[in-house]
């Protein structure tokens, strides 16, 4: 019996590590990924400032796109941690 309650107990400390890993990891590659396109994007603005109104919205869109990435990590380390 002790034995099991052991086994539990170590079984949930891994699952908020790694619940904590998968959120921690998986959010690194989007913020990178917006902090280059926002410095790239600020370049083209700086290049060309006619085109400002076009390089926002594409912008914008694939900073959407990259959010998406870190909310798959998001709900994977929830499955991790609650199932």
């Amino acid at each position: 019996m002790e034995e099991t309650k052991e086994a539990l107990s170590q079984m949930n400390n891994l699952k908020e590590i790694a619940s904590a890993l998968a959120i921690g990891l998986g959010a690194i590659g989007p913020g990178v990924g917006i902090g280059i396109l926002a410095a790239k994007a600020l370049e083209a603005v700086g290049r060309n400032p006619e085109a400002s109104g076009k390089i926002q919205s594409m912008m914008i869109l694939a900073i959407a796109f990259a959010e998406a990435i870190a909310i798959y990590a998001l709900v994977v380390a929830l499955i991790i941690k609650f199932v």
